[in-house]
């Protein structure tokens, strides 16, 4: 039986943004593995995911959207992901401690 076909949102693929000096799922995954963490390309794609939830669910409520998959379908929108990566960027430039 072969495997299922992937599906394409309707935004494009999200990945990690390596225009800023990001990494990919794999490159993570190798650099947590030597660093004594287990750790494969899809448990950092799944902790990415995890994280960009975190950040999605408060944006969520703030324009009234409850609902779980919302929050999940905003946290993999790669829109979304490159302004959490410009924020952090912009944040990180400037030298702001939080």
């Amino acid at each position: 039986m072969s495997m299922p076909k992937g599906h394409k949102s309707n935004n494009g693929y999200a990945t990690v943004v390596t225009t800023y000096g990001g990494m990919d799922y794999r490159t993570i995954a190798e650099k947590m593995n030597a660093a004594g963490y287990k750790m494969n390309h899809a448990t950092a794609r799944n902790v990415f995911l995890r994280a960009m939830q975190k950040i999605a669910k408060p944006v969520c409520e703030i324009n009234e959207v409850y609902d779980s998959s919302s929050i999940v379908r905003t946290s993999r929108d790669p829109r979304f992901q490159e302004g959490i990566t410009e924020i952090i960027k912009d944040i990180y430039d400037e030298g702001i401690s939080i």
